[in-house]
């Protein structure tokens, strides 16, 4: 874990009030999650140490607008963003909030690799971050099916002549550069509907990410990176997985089962009301029914005058292992395609979203994966002293949105235009002192570093979805 502090760290310490005013010209990122069973948005803004402060919050209902990560709804989806937003705006009535990152998921998404090569002309200079670029815009022409589009183009290991596994090839010379890509595509339609809703709820996008790459920034360190890794983020509809090893994002995927999926086999199995499955799964759900005891049993009140059901809890988990045992299947089946088991994968997995709460799920996950696992929470890029419920991890990709707003800026690849430099954190969002040491101790062995030289995977996404529909845009008016 790398913490991040700022450039003129002498100056800090001597003139604390200063810094504190400067880090307000930060502009205020959002992060909107358009979920399945939750619209999230959180709006943070990096301190003087490159910490995340959370200075909006407000969620709210899907309002069943959207399934399996997709915007089926437009109609609804607004009322729930504007809900949501709304409530973001009414945490902190100073905060004014017109743009946002927007995550993007659902079944329609699907990856490939390919293999580019650039013949240099002149053999005698450096190669230079304009060949890179040209070199990895050539895959935009890549052949993919009708109606889809290409969401990211994610270099991996460059090759320079007969040298291999080069991270980036930028100062080598040679005859030829070439390089592996991951390419994600998504469907048109899809990335069209999110952004009729959000515009529709007056909000301008910034940029619209793949969410197991948000959700991967935010919960992920760089040790992660080079031990390698899974994240696996159980989502409402979807559960997310990207897979990192030896600093390169080598697989992603989309499984078409979450949250969501667990209650409604609850649900039909137990034969209960949607909210009494969901309630019971929260409360008494486990992911090992061996875990849990044979005479347990939950009372639901009974329906319109019937008498009260029984429910055995070890039949209720029982229903969950089932299905996160499919879940984690599909886990397995994507590693073995792409050749990582738990040799390549020493940092093992990382479960986050909102499924990951799921008790005994880290048993289950290292039984059926043979991978060690823990639940990777966001709190390690949050300032501290924030309350528990902004470090769940069900708002991993929230945070993931914000941190890539922010390497947007901090490249200069995006302007914010509204300025929020009166905004603090409000009181509400702040842990009760007794929780917070007075004069907290920063780990020795943690370097000191630039706020701009953290960790982000982000550096190797070349250009935003928004930028392209953008230009396809123009394209059609001429």
């Amino acid at each position: 874990m790398t913490t991040n502090f700022p450039n003129n760290l002498p100056d800090f310490l001597s003139h604390g009030q200063a810094t504190e005013k400067s880090s307000r010209r930060n502009p205020v990122v959002v992060g909107l999650d358009i979920g399945t069973t939750k619209i999230a948005a959180i709006a943070g803004r990096k301190n003087e140490f490159g910490k995340l402060e959370i200075l909006g919050f407000g969620k709210a209902g899907s309002n069943n607008s959207v399934q399996h990560g997709q915007v089926l709804n437009i109609e609804n989806a607004v009322k729930a963003i504007n809900e949501a937003m709304a409530n973001c705006r009414q945490s902190n009535p100073k905060l004014r909030i017109d743009e946002v990152y927007v995550g993007i998921a659902g079944h329609h998404i699907k990856s490939l690799q390919t293999r580019g090569d650039l013949v240099r002309q002149s053999l005698d200079d450096e190669i230079s971050q304009q060949e890179v670029d040209r070199l990895i815009e050539d895959q935009r022409k890549t052949y993919i099916p009708a109606g889809d589009q290409i969401i990211d183009v994610i270099p991996q290991e460059f090759t320079v002549d007969n040298y291999q596994n080069i991270k980036s090839p930028i100062g080598y010379s040679g005859v030829k550069v070439g390089a592996n890509f991951h390419i994600i595509t998504g469907d048109r339609h899809a990335i069209r509907n999110i952004q009729k809703a959000v515009n529709k709820s007056h909000l301008e996008i910034k940029d619209i990410v793949l969410q197991p790459l948000a959700s991967a920034d935010a919960v992920m360190c760089e040790h992660d990176l080079e031990a390698g890794v899974a994240i696996l983020d159980i989502g409402g509809g979807t559960s997310d997985l990207a897979v990192f090893q030896e600093g390169i994002l080598r697989h992603t995927a989309v499984i078409p089962f979450g949250g969501e999926n667990i209650t409604n086999d609850i649900k039909t199995g137990l034969s209960v009301l949607k909210s009494q499955a969901e309630a019971m799964k929260v409360q008494f759900g486990s992911a090992l029914a061996q875990e849990t005891k044979s005479n347990a049993i939950i009372t639901i009140p009974g329906i319109g005058g019937m008498a009260p059901k029984q429910v055995s809890v070890k039949t209720l988990a029982q229903i969950i292992q089932a299905r996160m045992s499919e879940i984690l299947d599909f886990v397995t089946y994507h590693l073995k395609q792409v050749g990582m088991d738990h040799r390549a994968l020493n940092g093992g997995i990382i479960l986050t979203g909102g499924g990951s709460q799921l008790k005994h799920l880290i048993q289950l996950t290292e039984y059926q994966t043979g991978l060690n696992a823990r639940i990777g929470f966001p709190n390690k890029h949050l300032a501290s002293g924030h309350i528990a419920e902004l470090t769940k991890p069900m708002y991993s990709t929230c945070i993931g949105l914000i941190l890539k707003g922010y390497n947007d800026y901090e490249r200069n690849l995006k302007q914010f235009t509204t300025t929020n430099s009166e905004v603090e954190m409000p009181e509400t969002f702040k842990a009760p002192a007794a929780s917070i040491p007075e004069n907290p101790v920063m780990p020795e062995d943690e370097p000191v570093v630039k706020a701009k030289q953290r960790f982000s995977i982000w550096e190797k996404v070349q250009k935003s979805l928004i930028d392209l529909f953008k230009e396809e845009e123009d394209n059609e008016l001429k």
